[in-house]
This record gives C-alpha cells, sequence and structure tokens, in this order.
C-alpha cells in the first residue's frame, strides 16, 4: 500500500533512528518534520556536536525542530499547527506528555529495539547482549505515557550470534527496525494491524547504563564475563584495574583454564588469558588508561605482561 500522501512527523537521536528515517522519505510519503533532542556538549572537550538524525534530516533537507522539552507549550502548538497523520518515535530519548500523543489520528507508532514486553527502557540492545539472550528483535507500539508500556502493534525476531556484539546487534535491529515501521504503517491504514495489549507479568526492564555497570567481577564465570564486554561495547565498556589504571575490555573470548579469579594464567603474542570463578577469558582487544584502543599484541609489546600478575586490584 501506498503511503504517499501521509503525514508524517519524525522524532529521533541517534544513528539507530536514521535508517528509519530514511525508509520514510524513500516512500514518499509526506515528512513535515523532524524532532531531535538539542545539541549537547561531548567528549573530552565538551564540544558541542548536532545528533546524528539531526545532520541527516539537514542533508535531506527536511524542517527540524529542537525542544529542550517536548512539553513546552509552544512546540506542542506548533505540531498541533502541523497536522500530523502520525508521529513516528525511534529513540529518541524524552517521555512524550499525553497533549502531543493525542495529536496525530493514528496515533505515535515507537519503533523499540527488542521483543516487547522484554526490555523495556533505554537500552535493550546492551541488557540482552549481557543477559546472554540467543534472540532479540524489534516491536512497533502504540505509544502511551508509561515507559515502553503501550500496546503492541508488530514485532520481529533475530538470533543473537556468538560474535555480535551490541555495536553489531545495534545495526542489525536498527535496520529491521526500519522494514517493521513501514509495514506497521501500511498495515494500520489498511486496518489490518490491530494493538494488543503488553502482558504485564513477563515485562522486563532495560535501565540506561552508567559507567559502573561496566565493572568485571572475575569472581564470575567466563561467559558472564565475555558477555559483560560484547555487551559493554563500545561504552561504557567492559573495565578492571591493571597496573592502578583502568583497563577497558572491547573483545574477549572464553577459555577453559582454571585458577584464581583474577590471575593472567598465560601471555602470548597476540593475547593474554585470565582466569576467572568459572573457566576464563582471553583478552584479545583493549585500552589501558592513557592510551588508545589497541589489539592486545601491539599492547603486549609494550607492557611487559608477566603470568601470575594480577587484574581487577
Amino acid at each position: 500500500m501506498s503511503l504517499d500522501h501521509l503525514k508524517v512527523l519524525f522524532m529521533g537521536t541517534p544513528s539507530f533512528s536514521i535508517p528509519t528515517l530514511r525508509a520514510l522519505v524513500n516512500t514518499g510519503c509526506n515528512i513535515l518534520g523532524v524532532v531531535a533532542q538539542p545539541d549537547r556538549p561531548k567528549g573530552r572537550g565538551r564540544k558541542v556536536v548536532s545528533s546524528p538524525i539531526k545532520e541527516f534530516a539537514l542533508k535531506e533537507g527536511l524542517r527540524l525542530f529542537q525542544p529542550q522539552r517536548v512539553r513546552e507549550d509552544l512546540f506542542i502548538d506548533n505540531i498541533k499547527a502541523l497536522s500530523p497523520d502520525v508521529i513516528v518515535v525511534v529513540a529518541f530519548g524524552q517521555i512524550l506528555p499525553k497533549t502531543l500523543l493525542k495529536i496525530p489520528p493514528m496515533g505515535c507508532v515507537n519503533v523499540h529495539a527488542s521483543i516487547l514486553p522484554a526490555y523495556r527502557g533505554a537500552a535493550p540492545v546492551n541488557w540482552a547482549v549481557v543477559n546472554g539472550e540467543k534472540s532479540t528483535g524489534v516491536t512497533t507500539m502504540l505509544m502511551d505515557e508509561g515507559l515502553d508500556t503501550g500496546d503492541i502493534l508488530m514485532s520481529k525476531e533475530i538470533e543473537i550470534g556468538a560474535d555480535d556484539n551490541s555495536e553489531t546487534l545495534y545495526k542489525r535491529l536498527s535496520e529491521l527496525g526500519a522494514g517493521l515501521l513501514i509495514s506497521t504503517l501500511e498495515g494500520l491504514k489498511k486496518g489490518s494491524v490491530k494493538p494488543v495489549k503488553q502482558d504485564e507479568q513477563t515485562a522486563s526492564y532495560a535501565p540506561i547504563l552508567k559507567k559502573e555497570d561496566g565493572i568485571i567481577c572475575w569472581e564470575k564465570g567466563s561467559e558472564d564475563i565475555v558477555n559483560l564486554v560484547r555487551g559493554m561495547a563500545p561504552w561504557p565498556a567492559a573495565h578492571t584495574l591493571f597496573r592502578g589504571k583502568v583497563l577497558k575490555i572491547f573483545k574477549a573470548v572464553k577459555g577453559s583454564s582454571a585458577g584464581r579469579p583474577g590471575e593472567i594464567i598465560a601471555v602470548r603474542k597476540d593475547s593474554f588469558e585470565v582466569t576467572s570463578g568459572k573457566g576464563s577469558v582471553i583478552i584479545l582487544d583493549l585500552q589501558i588508561e592513557g592510551k588508545k584502543r589497541m589489539a592486545a599484541e601491539d599492547f603486549l609489546r609494550g607492557y611487559k605482561v608477566q603470568k601470575g600478575e594480577l587484574v581487577g586490584t
């Protein structure tokens, strides 16, 4: 079904939002505007930078809105004047007020990176990987005032590969969500997609990431630690201490050696191995405090890592 005449307001902020906005542009629907979070200072230099969706919107020549808060009366009045048929929301970053949710006749449709009601919240991709899930997916949802609690419209599942980390999975899910959103809008127009209530009994949450979430507990099993490494990349990164400095680990695989948790039991040309509560962890890609990210092979040339040394202290 054609979406040519559909009036869409789009709301998003990170790179995850771009495939969906690109898909909407490609359908030829009438994109009334793009709402992005205000520019924020970022990095050590605290330089003010634009969000990925803002950059994409400007490149496409789309009208841009950047309200400090979407609850502002002036912003609400501007959106009412646009009279959108539907508002599409993808990783926007603010809870929408009821006054905004009520504006479009087709409602506000959100693309969420999990199979709801599992992993509601800000970091569903990361926590699915950290928790060792074998599959995840995307869900389109008719938004309400809660945190990812609205009625489900459509969902699509994919496997989480053993080599996936949060970065690779994030990219795959962003593309999957774009296609699902178009199918959802077509289904809503035809009347073939009907909202279904979420089962509150099976709901779970994926809270926003904090730096301390990446701290490695070497008493845990190697599978849990490797999943933490996969799920916390690129930020805050799974991290530990080595010689009094923070050591971030970006890639690691399970080993089968046993020993005292946190002890370096093997040093090879391209990796070193640390024992855990069950099994061991072979470290392949890392960043020591004050240096750039590098392969373990390069790190080992500069740091004469010794068998028997401890990490985490």
